[in-house]
């Protein structure tokens, strides 16, 4: 029973996918030590040129690198198993060279008489000039190619990296995508590293090759004059043929391999195979097509050109130039024309009779897009703007504390073809141009150099940019350049906009839902708070203040039980904002200041904070009137302070008094937007504070 187990488990398809790679080598190690007879030699020639064309045909339909990652190891087997054969067939032709033309095997004998007509001359010239096209031309290209690509890909890994987490920090994609293509980086890395070195094994294989036709051709003469008595011309005839076939039946295969891996890694784009992308960018143009024609045509005309051919030519390029014209297939984006308003607007069915079904409410989150940005967000087409949104909205609602609205996508003719536009309740807060199919590579202020392309500025934070096409990518990640594709642009500007305007994005309908999920939970907490203590006016007032400010609410157990607490004697949402904001007070201290680093934060001078006292005891919490010129100057010493700290690497904070607080958040916001006013009460006592500019002081 037990042996039967063994031997099924050992004859398992698994087991024996298992065993082929080293049973392959075993192999081809052996035919260097055993002799073969002319039939397995026969044999073995013929897979060995089977398996460089199947290897080139896999490498021309591959539509990325990394598609036949194991091609490196490929390449060593196939070197391996090709001089493996030299060294076999080397034995049987010094052996047996003198019986004739056929001691080798019928494909030595073919490639050695038929393919170069049995002249030794002619066949010593094609060989050498394939063994130069393989070794100088393909060999050199190709490891040139993989040692530039591997250079450029280990310097851009950083740059992918940082991208690879932004979209992460984002929301466009998860931990389980973000592992995946860290692993692609670094697999694509490995690749052109291993292609760069494989390369040596061909450029070796073709040295090689050169130095066995020498000691065959020597060795034979050698063996047939010295020891089967031939005369020097027979056995020069007998040996440099067999040598010659020889070295053309490894030759052959070896530079179809080296095309294979010049096919590989000279691949740019991963979007078809080789032959796809040759006919529709080579043979699309009917413009470029006809001019060949007419080219070639008048070539045709000059008396002594081979007449004939040249106008075969002509008229059939302008046959593909005409039939590319009546059947264009499908045009690039450049070509399609938008329909006008106006026949859309004929082909509409217009009601006859207005109704209530005509009013249509204004979307809360709005997004409109020109039509050459349809496809991304189709979702026939798989549009991959549309996956990117739903991410977006689930990070939003796990950062920010509630279920943002839908955005509703539409598209919108008058906007230009690659244009968007993001709508708030109708109002228009955010507009772009993006260009499917390349890439903005996004200045990040330490790039190295520059970039040619389409020079704009990134919509989500301003900084500068350049769009650029996919074979630019690996260039501008090694410049130090933030590479994304034109959906991540359009959706990092909408996660921009919608953390922006979160506290606008929190209705009456969003605040009751995010009560009942509470409730599930806590129900007694919301019954004895809504709407007995408090509307849910009130509440929702209370939680925009704190968006309004930055502070997320996803602790809302906490702000429920202040608001508890505090609505028997206290009904002013300010004052529970305020309430609120102290018990979140670690919370907002933690999000400026991670781990139990010092507080470094601005103040205001003694002076200043009596009058800014006063103004508030005579106006009330909401704010008091500060004379113009002490505003003036508060702002513009606020906002080079606030600076100051950014330069250094600090977020601004300016600490004041609990009654203060809210007055100047509001009074500097719009001045110095990225300012944080924080309250005395709302620092936690186990955070040290240290003072690091004043506002109000004398210079």
């Amino acid at each position: 029973m037990t042996n039967a187990f063994t031997l099924r488990s050992l004859f398992s398809p698994t087991a024996l996918r298992q065993l082929a790679a080293p049973i392959l080598i075993v192999m081809i190690l052996s035919m260097m030590v055993l002799p073969l007879p002319a039939f397995l030699l026969d044999l073995f020639f013929t897979f060995n040129i089977s398996m460089a064309i199947m290897v080139m045909l896999v490498a021309m339909y591959t539509k990325r690198p990394l598609d036949f990652s194991v091609f490196p190891t490929v390449l060593l087997m196939t070197t391996l198993l090709r001089l493996s054969l030299n060294v076999a067939s080397t034995r049987i032709v010094l052996l047996d060279g003198h019986t004739g033309p056929d001691a080798a095997g019928k494909v030595i004998e073919a490639f050695g008489h038929f393919l170069v007509g049995g002249n030794t001359a002619v066949g010593l010239v094609v060989f050498t000039i394939l063994t130069v096209i393989n070794f100088v031309v393909i060999t050199k290209g190709a490891g040139r190619i993989a040692e530039v690509s591997a250079r450029f890909t280990l310097d851009a890994m950083p740059g992918k990296q940082m991208a690879i987490d932004a979209d992460l920090n984002a929301g466009l994609i998860d931990d389980k995508e973000a592992k995946h293509r860290r692993a692609q980086i670094g697999q694509e890395s490995d690749f052109y590293g291993a292609m760069d070195g494989a390369s040596k094994f061909v450029r070796g294989d073709a040295v090689a090759g050169i130095l066995i036709l020498l000691i065959n051709i020597a060795g034979g003469l050698v063996v047939g004059v010295m020891q089967h008595d031939m005369a020097l011309g027979q056995a020069a005839e007998n040996y440099t043929l067999l040598t010659i076939g020889d070295g053309l039946v490894a030759q052959i295969p070896a530079l179809i391999i080296s095309v294979a891996a010049g096919l590989v890694v000279s691949r740019v784009g991963d979007d078809g195979e080789i032959g796809g992308q040759v006919l529709r960018q080579v043979f699309s143009n009917p413009q470029i097509l006809m001019l060949t024609a007419a080219i070639l045509g008048v070539l045709g005309l000059i008396p002594g050109m081979p007449n004939l051919v040249f106008i075969l030519l002509a008229a059939a390029f302008g046959w593909l130039a005409w039939w590319r014209q009546k059947h264009p297939g499908e045009a690039p984006d450049e070509d399609v024309a938008a329909p006008s308003p106006e026949a859309i607007a004929k082909a509409t069915e217009q009601s006859q009779e207005a109704s209530w079904a005509d009013v249509s409410p204004v979307d809360v989150l709005g997004l409109e897009v020109g039509y050459r940005l349809i496809p991304m967000v189709d979702k026939g087409q798989d549009g991959e703007l549309l996956k990117r949104i739903r991410g977006l909205r689930k990070k939003f609602a796990q950062d920010v504390g509630f279920l943002a609205a839908p955005v509703h996508i539409r598209d919108n003719l008058e906007l230009k073809p690659n244009a968007y536009r993001i709508a708030l309740k109708g109002v228009e807060v955010g507009k772009g141009e993006a260009y499917p199919g390349q890439f903005l590579a996004i200045n990040p202020g330490r790039v190295s150099g520059t970039l040619s392309g389409r020079d704009t500025t990134d919509p989500a934070f301003g900084l500068p940019a350049v769009w650029i096409d996919g074979g630019q990518r690996e260039q501008a990640h090694a410049l130090g350049y933030t590479v994304v594709d034109a959906s991540t642009v359009v959706a990092t500007h909408l996660n921009h906009l919608i953390l922006e305007h979160a506290a606008e994005l929190l209705g009456r309908q969003e605040t009751q839902s995010l009560l009942d999920h509470i409730g599930k939970e806590s129900p007694k907490l919301i019954e004895d708070l809504v709407p007995k203590q408090l509307p849910v006016s009130t509440v929702q007032r209370v939680l925009q203040n704190l968006l309004e400010e930055g502070v997320n609410i996803r602790d809302m157990r906490t702000i429920i039980e202040v608001l508890a607490e505090h609505a028997p004697h206290v009904q002013d949402a300010l004052e529970l904002t305020s309430r609120a904001r102290q018990a979140l007070g670690r919370a907002i201290i933690q999000g400026l200041f991670p781990g139990d680093a010092e507080v470094q934060v601005l103040t205001l001078d003694p002076g200043l904070e009596r009058v800014l006292m006063q103004a508030v005891s005579s106006g009330g919490p909401e704010g008091g009137a500060i004379e113009p010129g002490l505003a003036d100057g508060l702002l513009k010493q606020t906002a080079e302070l606030a600076q100051r700290q950014e330069s250094i690497g600090l977020p601004p904070v300016l600490l004041v008094p609990a009654p203060l607080r809210w007055l100047l958040a509001r009074f500097l916001r719009r001045s110095v937007p990225a300012l944080k006013v924080v309250a005395n009460s709302e620092v936690p006592e186990n955070r040290m504070i240290r003072v690091t500019g004043m506002v109000g002081a004398a210079a």
